[in-house]
């Protein structure tokens, strides 16, 4: 490997990408590169923000596999029977699963930072984003949520599996990949919120008040756990010899459904498609975190980081200044 290379990515990592806490680089399945930065270490996890909706994406996946979920094109409201809709809203008795899973559903607001407050101080996340489907938008049409939204995916996969979405991950997915994700994080303040935030040390995932982990955010992981997501992916679903998700749902979900035309980015099931040709996809959250695979090269590259306003784009800089290090990697 080319040192000069590495000293060379690193020095770019401390000028341009300061809040990056960690990089994990996969070629051909093996440690390539691995490396800490701001105080952190292997053993340090961090809040990797809509990185979670790709994890619930895999869960769904799971779900399906099993026989607890039926049909990507089933009904939201099948699951949830005792959910009364508000007269005249129609448009939320025909939303879909997929169309969850895909971001073409409309809601009622127009201001999210407002309505990000009174999310928070709800004890039902579910409910809550359940109030705001619907309004005047059209379903089919791309609106990404960074928060309010993905929930509800969480809710389904408790109605449907009868586990709570914590112990359902930690059975079928974290535990057999060695992923750590100790408990549940309730948090009771905006305090504890921005404490969680800024943290390198809590393992665990965000839920409300009555145990319903968070859908869009609140996970925290290390770079090496996310790049074992990143590795599953890129095979298919395999693991040590195991199929965790089926290669089904695994081609399914980072294929083309829908398109974010502001940004000129594809949608999968909750995954960025970043390269079709190449079968190049993301999952990427606020502050410049990042799991990232690229099936026709073999990279994996996973970055975690506290977050920052308007973050560099972590997939230029892997594009541009990973890549191209670790592409032709032979050992």
């Amino acid at each position: 490997m080319n040192q000069a290379k590495i000293k060379e990515l690193e020095n770019k990592i401390n000028d341009t990408y300061s809040n990056i806490t960690g990089i994990v680089v996969l070629k051909d399945g093996k440690t390539r590169y691995e490396n800490y930065f701001n105080e952190c270490t292997a053993t340090s996890r961090i809040h990797v923000y809509s990185v979670s909706k790709s994890i619930i994406s895999t869960l769904i996946g799971i779900a399906m596999d099993k026989g607890y979920i039926k049909s990507i094109n089933q009904r939201i409201l099948d699951f949830f029977p005792d959910y009364t809709v508000k007269k005249r809203e129609k448009t939320i008795q025909n939303v879909t699963l997929k169309n969850l899973l895909t971001m073409v559903v409309p809601y009622k607001y127009k201001f999210a930072p407002y309505t990000y407050i009174k999310y928070f101080m709800s004890d039902d996340w579910v409910r809550f984003t359940l109030d705001l489907l619907g309004g005047k938008g059209q379903i089919g049409e791309f609106r990404y949520t960074p928060l309010v939204g993905p929930d509800i995916l969480s809710g389904i996969l408790v109605k449907a599996t009868g586990q709570s979405v914590f112990d359902f991950a930690t059975e079928n997915l974290f535990s057999p990949l060695g992923i750590t994700v100790s408990s549940n994080v309730v948090l009771h303040s905006a305090k504890e919120q921005s404490a969680f935030n800024k943290s390198k040390s809590i393992s665990g995932w965000v839920a409300d008040s009555i145990g319903t982990n968070a859908g869009g955010w609140g996970l925290t992981l290390s770079p090496a756990d996310m790049a074992k997501i990143g590795q599953l992916y890129l095979d298919g679903g395999m693991w040590n010899g195991k199929q965790i998700v089926s290669t089904k749902w695994i081609n399914e979900s980072t294929r083309e459904h829908s398109r974010w035309k502001k940004v000129n980015l594809s949608y999968g099931y909750l995954w960025w498609i970043i390269d079709d040709k190449e079968h190049a996809c993301a999952a990427m959250g606020d502050g410049g975190n990042v799991i990232y695979f690229n099936t026709e090269k073999r990279i994996v590259v996973s970055i975690a980081s506290i977050f920052v306003k308007n973050a560099k784009d972590r997939i230029e800089f892997i594009k541009k200044h990973i890549e191209p290090i670790f592409e032709s990697y032979v050992q």
